[in-house]
């Protein structure tokens, strides 16, 4: 698969580690009171708590990879505290047991987060470990919790009714260009999904956030072709353009808020943005 030559992120490693904390707790203002046993409406498979122990999880994967300079993939069985706190013990009937497993919970992922982005600190972003990608070192692992714990933090805000969900436009803007670098990554290569995208080969598609500040660049264009997916940021004319605000941009492209929602407009072929959708699920 042809890539493109990716712009460079747009935050520095010191802003990650500062955004892993605050979407963590962004993320724990939310589960305040919450109903931890609710359906979430985005990832109706987890409830509310599964959610949380993914996202606790993933950072403390993340800090035993960072922490041990792993040279190869950690067994998330080997990490501590990997599946979350353990039970409470009674403490008073179930109104006390809930309120105890909430707590634990709570104190759980902010020790998670804490870990992680001390061994990032250390670590700086061009130390060499393990990923997936084909970038190898603490900087990928930074923007990746980063951006994992902001989209979550969405489904997350779904599940309790009535939580405002908001994320800065730097941040937004930068999940929407990591998608994209995971999309582009050469080690999707091979991935059937995406080959699906070459039968569109020729056609385009254009976002443009209506709501951007100044100083945050928030149009992309993506081009098909027959090797595979090229980006990058720019306002040109496409087969099919996705025009909203920011956030929604975001939650429309990681499949959180339908394209048909109110707050953003389809202009072209919708078709083409539907193909897009599905062949870019598995992420």
């Amino acid at each position: 698969m042809t890539t493109s030559t990716s712009p460079d992120p747009r935050l520095d490693h010191a802003r990650y580690c500062a955004e892993i904390l605050e979407q963590t707790r962004l993320l724990r203002r939310t589960l305040d009171g919450a109903d931890l046993s609710a359906t979430v409406p985005t990832c109706p498979e987890w409830s509310l708590r599964e959610l949380v122990v993914h996202v606790g999880g993933s950072h403390r994967w993340a800090h035993e990879i960072v922490r041990t300079r792993a040279a190869e993939e950690v067994e998330e069985e080997t990490v501590p505290g990997f599946h979350g706190p353990t039970a409470a013990p009674d403490a008073g009937g179930d109104d006390g047991r809930d309120a105890a497993d909430a707590q634990a919970l709570d104190a759980w992922l902010a020790e998670g987060a804490e870990l992680l982005v001390a061994a990032l600190r250390e670590a700086g972003p061009d130390t060499r470990v393990w990923s997936w990608s084909a970038r190898a070192d603490a900087g990928f692992w930074a923007r990746r919790m980063t951006h994992e714990t902001v989209v979550h933090r969405f489904d997350a805000a779904g599940a309790v009714p009535g939580t405002p969900y908001e994320v800065d436009a730097e941040v937004a803007a930068d999940c929407v260009d990591e998608w994209l670098d995971i999309l582009t990554d050469p080690v999707n290569e091979d991935d059937e999904e995406l080959h699906a995208l070459r039968a569109r080969a020729g056609e385009s598609l254009h976002l443009h956030a209506t709501d951007a500040p100044d100083g945050v660049d928030a149009e992309w264009v993506i081009e098909l072709t027959g090797d595979g997916i090229a980006w990058r940021r720019s306002h040109a004319k496409a087969t099919v353009a996705l025009r909203g605000p920011l956030t929604d941009l975001l939650r429309v492209f990681h499949r959180r808020l339908p394209a048909d929602a109110g707050s953003v407009e389809v202009l072209g072929d919708r078709g083409l943005l539907d193909v897009w959708l599905e062949c870019t699920r598995w992420g």
